[in-house]
């Protein structure tokens, strides 16, 4: 960092399975671009670095050690994965690195709370009981099943909803667990399909999500689909199913949609994205890239031009109430750096649209007990 820049570091996954995912790192490019041309933050330009990890820690180790010892990085802003970011989040807490809004819902980097990381992303554990919920008391579905991507992401959706089944005297009639690489999903369907789901709860990811519906409209199996967060963009995934994400539930951030018209911060937001990524569409992966940095920028602001790690992390602390762009309101203190606990539920309509058939839903439930359920599973 000089007087004049500030350096900040981010990793996704720009090719690779998860590649679809990479769009979320080209919104924040482009916020970070945005933010400079009106001159920065208290006089300091950002220099923004992201590497492609593709979604595999093994990248994922030497491109952050690398942003940290060569680019000389002042903070991190995002990272995607949950595997991903957990083989980097020992390294960068021992460098004390400040590190915002990590793209995962896991729970390592806030339970115990840990010095260097503030995170505004809700917790797998919360979506999941929210999404169960849903199904069990406005869905009416008790036979209900899961098919969850085999790491921390998807075993704490399915702890998450798994808590939730407990408590009404249910449990799941199938929990199928998928790996990165899988492509083929047939055998998963057909044992979805014979346990009798009415309603599946999808963490996978996005080209997983297209194959199991393309895969259940081949054996006529029309259960409820519920989405996680993860493949909220409603717009990708109405085009990669060809229209089979028509009537899917999804978990959001809020109420204001990507192509909100009536949003005036939406809409510069996506004017800004199509001024640097022109041959890219705008959705709510990109919007994420933006909105899922607002709390920093709100804390780079709120730190001054005296500038330090320790006066960053200091203004984060101080962010109470501040409502992102999509209507999440994030709170942060020093004993708390997660963020929110809340999510909304949207039923995707068509490619452009979605109704909101809920309004912020909050969790609960004691976090502590959920980790060792999840430890135990």
């Amino acid at each position: 960092m000089t007087d004049t820049e500030i350096t900040i570091g981010a990793w996704g996954p720009m090719t690779g399975p998860a590649a679809l995912w990479g769009t979320i790192v080209k919104g924040t490019d482009a916020y970070f671009k945005m933010i400079n041309e009106e001159g920065g933050i208290n006089g300091r330009k950002i220099n923004f670095i992201f590497k492609d990890d593709a979604y595999d820690p093994s990248r994922t180790v030497p491109a952050v050690r690398e942003l940290v010892q060569r680019d000389e990085i002042f903070a991190v802003a995002g990272g995607i994965g949950t595997a991903t970011n957990m083989a980097v989040s020992g390294f960068l807490e021992e460098n004390n690195v400040p590190w915002i809004s990590p793209m995962t819902g896991a729970t390592h980097w806030t339970h115990p709370t840990k010095e260097n990381i503030f995170t505004s992303f809700p917790l797998y554990f919360d979506e999941g009981e929210i999404m169960a919920n849903y199904a069990i008391n406005d869905l009416d579905i008790k036979n209900i099943g899961i098919i969850y991507q085999n790491d921390d992401f998807g075993k704490s959706g399915l702890v998450g909803a798994k808590n939730i089944l407990k408590k009404n005297n249910l449990d799941f009639v199938a929990e199928l667990p998928v790996e990165i690489a899988d492509t083929d999903l047939s055998s998963h369907v057909a044992r979805l399909k014979e346990a009798g789901a009415e309603a599946v709860l999808l963490w996978v990811l996005p080209r997983q999500a297209a194959i199991i519906l393309g895969s259940s409209a081949v054996v006529d199996f029309n259960p409820e689909f519920m989405a996680t967060l993860a493949l909220s963009d409603l717009t990708l995934m109405h085009d990669i199913t060809k229209g089979a994400w028509e009537g899917v539930y999804f978990t959001y951030v809020g109420e204001t949609m990507f192509n909100d018209e009536s949003h005036p911060m939406m809409m510069k937001y996506k004017e800004a994205f199509a001024k640097y990524y022109p041959d890219d569409r705008w959705g709510t992966f990109s919007a994420a890239g933006f909105m899922w940095i607002e709390p920093m920028v709100e804390g780079l602001k709120r730190a001054g031009k005296d500038l330090t790690r320790e006066s960053f992390l200091e203004a984060m602390s101080t962010i109470k109430n501040h409502m992102t762009t999509s209507g999440l309101p994030i709170t942060f203190s020093k004993e708390n750096h997660l963020g929110t606990r809340s999510l909304c539920i949207m039923k995707c309509i068509s490619g452009t649209e979605a109704e909101k058939v809920s309004n912020l839903i909050s969790s609960e439930s004691d976090v502590s007990e959920l980790i060792t359920m999840l430890e135990e599973d």
